[in-house]
């Protein structure tokens, strides 16, 4: 990760989180599967002078979901249907309990691509758990981190409907991009 030394900061203003469900059980082809956007969320990466990631510390907003995709199911999604999903997500994400969900970097290894991999703790739903971010270099100073989610070793229920019939799958996909290559507050 080619990144300046220093602290950077960044957020919902420069760059996206995403969620990517898929649906499972035998009633699947009704459902959808969803792209979630978190809508705001923070972090700060600090590079020491040689270069190397010493630390990030994240913080997302977990009731600012929106639903900006559904691919398959019966029919498209209409606008209610996105506000419905979204206050679904809320609750089996415990979001009322736990709003914020948290993650720390502890461990940086750099890869050939100029990213590499991010170990460190994702705390959700009020439980801590290890997860490592695989990280690749888009351009320079864009960067796409990549990891899975699976609820279940965090306490949450993945959602079901018509009687467990419909689900969304365990695992979720995690997707970040940010953009760390102009300095905080540039333009």
């Amino acid at each position: 990760m080619a990144v300046p030394a220093g602290s950077h900061k960044f957020g919902a203003d420069r760059g996206r989180l995403m969620l990517r469900t898929a649906r499972d059980g035998m009633a699947a082809s009704a459902g959808h599967d969803l792209t979630i956007e978190i809508t705001r969320w923070s972090g700060e990466l600090t590079v020491g002078d040689d270069g190397t990631p010493t630390a990030l510390d994240a913080r997302i907003d977990m009731t600012s979901l929106a639903v900006r995709e559904g691919t398959g199911g019966l029919k498209p999604l209409t606008d209610k249907d996105r506000r419905d999903i979204a206050g679904n997500a809320r609750k089996v994400l415990k979001a009322d309990q736990f709003p914020e969900a948290t993650f720390r970097g502890a461990e940086f290894k750099p890869g050939a691509d100029g990213g590499g991999t991010v170990s460190g703790t994702l705390t959700l739903a009020g439980q801590s758990h290890p997860v490592t971010l695989q990280v690749t270099e888009q351009d320079a100073g864009h960067y796409h981190a990549t990891t899975t989610v699976v609820q279940s070793a965090f306490g949450i229920k993945p959602y079901s409907g018509f009687f467990g019939a419909l689900k969304v799958r365990d695992a979720v996909d995690v997707e970040v991009d940010v953009d760390l290559s102009q300095p905080e507050g540039a333009s």
